[in-house]
């Protein structure tokens, strides 16, 4: 969806009142956008009275806050310790190659967001993965295309 000035305003207003609204106001903007465009921080440091620097810095700190429109589909890759050391990375290489986008991109057709995501807690059963709301355990390529395939990839 596009950004809205006027859905933004109400999504802010119904949401200002609480104690330390600024992150209840950017779940609720991402949850009714679907990511946080830069107009985003402008209007919500107006509305709530802080500067542009310190909603960007929230912005930026939280990994789940999104800058742009995210597949319909997220591949999200397990990076933590466990699934490194059973050939994470080498996965992660393959699965941006076949789908032809890095961390954090988008596949051109716009139905995969490759995502890393440190632990899905199947260390015992690693490399995993979380395919939309999938997981994958000993996830490789062939797995992940599956998964992929039944959320309509």
């Amino acid at each position: 969806m596009a950004w809205d000035v006027l859905k933004a305003a109400e999504i802010i207003d119904a949401h200002r009142h609480l104690d330390g609204a600024t992150l209840p106001v950017l779940r609720a903007l991402q949850e009714a956008f679907g990511y946080l465009p830069e107009e985003a921080t402008a209007q919500v440091a107006d509305a709530l009275n802080l500067s542009r620097a310190e909603v960007h810095g929230v912005i930026s700190f939280y990994h789940d806050f999104r800058r742009a429109p995210i597949g319909r589909t997220s591949l999200k890759l397990c990076r933590a310790e466990a699934c490194q050391a059973m050939g994470a990375d080498a996965l992660a290489s393959e699965a941006a190659a076949k789908l032809g986008t890095t961390w954090h991109g988008t596949t051109t057709d716009g139905r995969v967001t490759l995502e890393p995501v440190f632990c899905l807690g199947l260390c015992s059963v690693a490399p995993a993965a979380l395919v939309g709301d999938e997981l994958v355990a000993r996830a490789d390529w062939p797995r992940l295309a599956a998964a992929l395939d039944k959320c309509g990839r």
